[in-house]
């Protein structure tokens, strides 16, 4: 079985026919998942990884879907999907410091980098070496803790490159080079990031996954390495010559707050777009910022959402957990939360869906158009049946194809008509029919 783009199941051998239903299947399984974990049929899901935070909302225990059909390289592809929207937040996001503030404000993302804590579990000392070397220097530079190596994409792939990419690229190998040491002046920061945009080159920094390894509430990687990283960080100044902070763990725990608002902000953003509204102007407003931070003045602000959200992602637990209190409400954390697209997956139903359009072209006409099919009666009732009659038939034939089991079949009318002078007058109606069951199991025996 392959999961569609609506979280529904369908066999193998339906999606090599129609492989572009498959689009965004794995944030539907997702979210078929974290309603399985729940049991929740209303809630915002927001699933977090290392590149990205995937935010989709769940209504009557199905995930919405976008009418217009999934957005892919920003074209809309008029295939029914998951309204998902994406934003480039993670543990492995990008800490840099807001430039020209005066404040010091930690910016997350939203590139990906390689942790410095992975880093140098996976290169060895030299990650470390650089790092102490740059401690030692009585100036911070913005360069310090970051390093630059190729990313193993074919050389191949590296053409057309510019006479400053090409000088970049050509002295990058395999291991880590820092980039204080790669970068002789700031022309050349541009040539790197456009090496890093094609995939050619990987970027070396700190993140929040460094931050939680200091701060111990996440193992695995170099603790090392990723304490020296937030020591260069914390020791750099703001706009009013302060430093960041006083040592490496408050910074740490700024970063970790940080994303835990951003994630926030990230799901009201959602919320507002499902009510229509400019959710990306609006999440950032001033208003909204005061409403978030709880402050009290002359006016009180709040917000908070009419259902819970349910954190997925392996660290989920670790940057959800105040995420509840920021938007004032239940932010459910399930035991399984790493393994929801797994689950999804698993205990997802076959299902298939088909609709018929009923017009009135003239007066005492109802015209059908439902499958292969246009038909004109002279009753409504009439019509109405009749398309009922080949949806039924022909949802239980593509049923059978994307592999239900006995499938259940639910048709409803939507009936738009309109009372003038006491008189009704039908307008047009939409017969859906939906089809869903448990795929067909087989057993094999050898």
């Amino acid at each position: 079985m392959v999961v569609r783009g609506d979280g529904a199941l369908v066999s193998a051998e339906f999606a090599r026919r129609r492989p572009i239903e498959t689009i965004l299947s794995g944030p539907a399984a997702s979210l078929v998942g974290a309603r399985y974990l729940t049991g929740l049929d209303r809630a915002i899901v927001s699933d977090i990884g290392g590149t990205t935070t995937d935010i989709a909302v769940l209504e009557n225990g199905q995930p919405r879907i976008d009418p217009q059909g999934a957005s892919v390289g920003g074209h809309r592809t008029m295939v029914e999907a998951v309204a998902m929207r994406t934003f480039g937040l993670g543990g492995d996001s990008e800490v840099t410091i807001e430039e020209g503030g005066l404040s010091g404000r930690i910016v997350l993302g939203p590139r990906r980098l390689v942790p410095l804590s992975l880093a140098a579990h996976l290169h060895g000392g030299q990650i470390v070496e650089a790092l102490q070397k740059q401690e030692t220097r009585p100036v911070p530079s913005r360069l310090n803790g970051r390093f630059a190596c190729l990313s193993g994409m074919p050389a191949r792939h590296a053409t057309g490159l510019s006479k400053s990419e090409a000088a970049l690229y050509a002295r990058l190998g395999p291991e880590p080079v820092a980039l204080d040491a790669l970068i002789l002046s700031s022309a050349q920061l541009a040539p790197l990031d456009r090496l890093v945009a094609r995939g050619l080159v990987s970027l070396i920094g700190f993140t929040p996954s460094d931050a939680a390894h200091v701060l111990g509430r996440q193992m695995g990687w170099d603790a090392g390495a990723a304490r020296l990283g937030a020591v260069l960080f914390a020791r750099r100044r703001d706009g009013a010559g302060q430093q960041l902070a006083t040592d490496a763990e408050a910074f740490c725990e700024r970063v970790m707050a940080r994303l835990a608002r951003r994630s926030a902000e990230a799901v009201l953003e959602t919320a507002l777009c499902e009510d229509g509204l400019d959710g990306a102007a609006l999440a950032g407003h001033e208003l909204m910022r005061r409403a978030l931070d709880g402050e009290q003045s002359v006016t009180r602000l709040r917000v908070s959402l009419d259902r819970p959200v349910i954190g997925l992602g392996a660290s989920a637990p670790l940057h959800y957990a105040g995420l509840g209190a920021l938007l004032r409400g239940d932010c459910v954390l399930p035991e399984d939360a790493d393994v929801a697209n797994a689950i999804g997956a698993v205990v997802g139903r076959v299902g298939v869906r088909s609709e018929a359009h009923i017009g009135q072209p003239q007066e005492g006409v109802y015209r059908v158009q439902v499958a292969e099919e246009l038909r004109d009666f002279p009753d409504e009732e009439e019509a109405l049946a009749f398309a009922e009659s080949v949806l039924t038939r022909d949802l239980h034939d593509r049923a059978r194809q994307a592999g239900a089991d006995q499938a259940e079949l639910h048709v409803t009318r939507d009936i738009r008509a309109v009372d003038v002078d006491g008189s009704r007058r039908f307008l047009e109606a939409r017969v859906v029919a939906q089809a869903s069951g448990r795929p067909r199991m087989t057993l094999n025996h050898d």
